[in-house]
């Protein structure tokens, strides 16, 4: 993928990695709702811990502990083991008024996804194997919401087939460069958005990111890995 030829995008360094393989490598992570986090085989395993009746109480974040800068590229492995469900990558996510993430005089939240889009945070949220719902099962899609608010501000075809034909991991990819967003799996590119700053809200810059799973799903991740862009 030739970054800078397609994008003007070039990265400069590796300044996180974690392989996702152990108890030891999600040490310091942040969960909120309830989950079980196991590493069958090597990778980190996440699935429900309440009952899937029970709605978005069901769900929940796992929040990387690092803050990152502006200006990044994230990749992730992810393959999907059951479904129906959804996965989303929180990126560039902060508290409002310059406050971080987990300012203890933000509200607490507890995985229901309102408190996500419409809380005292901002963030940009990729959805991606959307199984969840019946217009989500029946017409795949990756969509990137911009909060606060529920800005869906772009989307894209869904390339991964169900769970049940899944063979292998796949690569995700999601570049931030200032106002261009752009998201791959395998490298192949799925959308891209260029904020204006304006129509959706201000400009996010820098932040936290984290995995948040819809029960009923069992995902798999490992070889979590940002670079800083030049």
């Amino acid at each position: 993928m030739n970054l800078e030829e397609r994008y003007g995008v070039k990265v400069d360094q590796l300044i996180y990695e974690n392989g996702l393989c152990s108890e030891k490598d999600v040490e310091g992570f942040v969960l909120e709702g309830s989950a079980k986090v196991s590493f069958p085989g090597g990778r980190m395993r996440l699935e429900n811990a309440m009952d899937e009746n029970l709605g978005q109480k069901s769900n929940y974040v796992f929040w990387c502990p690092e803050v990152f800068p502006d200006n990044i590229m994230i990749e992730w492995e992810f393959q999907p083991i059951r479904e129906p469900g959804l996965c989303i990558l929180f990126y560039a996510a902060t508290g409002q008024n310059g406050k971080d993430l987990f300012d203890p005089s933000l509200q607490r939240r507890t995985g229901e996804y309102d408190q996500y889009h419409h809380g005292d945070i901002n963030a940009f949220h990729v959805s991606y194997f959307r199984r969840k719902w019946e217009e989500e099962r029946s017409f795949h899609t990756c969509n990137l919401r911009k909060s606060y608010g529920f800005h869906l501000v772009t989307q894209g075809a869904d390339p991964i087939p169900d769970a049940d034909e899944v063979k292998r991991p796949y690569k995700m990819t999601v570049i931030k460069k200032g106002a261009l967003n752009l998201f791959f799996c395998d490298e192949l590119e799925i959308f891209r958005f260029e904020d204006d700053g304006k129509t959706y809200g201000p400009f996010l810059r820098g932040g936290r990111i984290g995995f948040r799973q819809m029960a009923p799903l069992i995902g798999e991740y490992g070889n979590l890995k940002v670079y800083s862009l030049l």
